[in-house]
């Protein structure tokens, strides 16, 4: 598109993204199937998910993420306990009330027990939808864990190739595979021009951006990152001196977008983070050209991110952090998990003490997606950012 105005045009495009990480009705996913009432669209939870399989079955993969603070939870509280993350809860609400009636199924990747729990509830209160529980491999030999991994792919494309009527052959899935590189290349290029040049892509921006592919096709939302990148550089942003943090901790809830413009209010430019993990994984391409499915494995074994749902046993908790830290040129870490998120929280000591170790400044709190007071988080982060820059 041409930018007459990159200013304006670059407002009208992030208010685009931004209803659309914010509709909890899935309008957009809704209206792509009315387009053509034959296409179908398959669920899952927003950690990892084999999303070019679903592609490749001619299906549009929806990431489903809670209702924020625009719902108040009632029927999910009638099945799960109140001591765990907000997530299951409000997910569980939507699909009683019916928001999530567009998607004919649900894909759940094996990150902690309340996402088993809440797969075996979507079973029994939904039979006639499709479920899949995913088991991610914890091994990483390609003999083992490539091998049930690449045989649990198989089994979902030959389960939505027999449900949408569009088989997943190699060829379809290689072309998938090209198109999510594609999409992949785009986000990581956004990462870099944030810690290149903060100012041009903030991160609620950046947050919003990516949290609109969730409902999108890849090829719309592929154009949707080249245009963003094109008016942003273009828009005549000025620089500003505010404190490098990285944030960490982020899993399947994610913060409301309140939160991370309360952080940059308070001084703070989020040069990296693990927010809506699964649009940067695996990390880098996909290979293309081979057998897909061993790809995609293979890719998965060898090049996912440090996430606290996956076991590394040659990786020491913390170091991929400092790592990351260090080349985003973060001058502090903030450890922002989800109240209750076991995975987080049990892994957030370790990760806290290699910052440490590397003297790198760190501070944490807790949220929920539903988190609606921000002045003290504000007042926190305010105080880090200062003490980084008096440091």
């Amino acid at each position: 598109m041409t930018a007459t105005n990159p200013g304006t045009e670059l407002q009208a495009l992030v208010s685009r993204a931004e209803d659309l990480a914010h509709d909890v009705t899935l309008r957009a996913v809704r209206e792509w199937k009315a387009a053509e009432p034959s296409r179908k669209a398959i669920g899952y939870m927003p950690v990892y998910v084999p999303r070019e399989i679903i592609h490749a079955a001619g299906m549009l993969p929806v990431g489903v993420f809670g209702a924020g603070e625009s719902v108040e939870i009632v029927k999910g509280d009638a099945f799960f306990q109140s001591y765990i993350c907000h997530i299951p809860r409000s997910v569980l609400d939507l699909a009683l009330r019916g928001a999530l009636d567009c998607l004919d199924g649900m894909l759940f990747p094996s990150t902690c027990d309340v996402i088993r729990n809440l797969s075996g509830m979507w079973q029994m209160l939904f039979p006639q939808k499709y479920v899949h529980y995913i088991d991610l491999p914890q091994d990483p030999s390609p003999g083992l864990g490539g091998a049930f991994f690449a045989r649990e792919m198989r089994q979902i494309a030959d389960d939505l190739g027999r449900m949408g009527g569009t088989p997943v052959t190699d060829g379809r899935l290689r072309a998938s595979i090209a198109a999510y590189n594609e999409n992949r290349r785009l986000v990581e290029e956004l990462y870099q021009l944030r810690r290149s040049q903060f100012w041009l892509a903030p991160a609620s921006e950046v947050y919003v951006l990516l949290r609109a592919g969730n409902v999108l096709p890849v090829e719309e939302h592929t154009k949707l990152l080249a245009e963003y990148l094109t008016l942003a550089r273009q828009s005549g942003r000025h620089p500003v001196d505010m404190a490098r943090v990285a944030i960490r901790g982020c899993f399947c809830e994610q913060p409301p977008v309140d939160l991370i413009r309360t952080l940059e209010r308070a001084g703070c430019t989020i040069v990296d983070d693990d927010w809506l993990i699964h649009s940067r994984w695996p990390r880098g391409s996909v290979d293309a050209q081979g057998d897909p499915f061993e790809a995609l494995s293979s890719a998965f074994l060898y090049r996912s991110p440090s996430c606290p749902s996956l076991y590394r046993a040659h990786e020491r908790k913390g170091a991929s952090l400092v790592a990351d830290a260090r080349e985003a040129r973060a001058e502090g870490v903030i450890f922002a998990s989800a109240s209750f998120c076991d995975p987080a929280l049990l892994d957030q000591p370790m990760t806290m003490a290699a910052v440490k170790q590397a003297e790198i400044p760190c501070t944490a709190f807790l949220y929920a997606e539903n988190t609606g007071q921000f002045q003290p988080i504000r007042e926190q982060a305010g105080t880090f950012a200062d003490a980084i820059k008096l440091s």
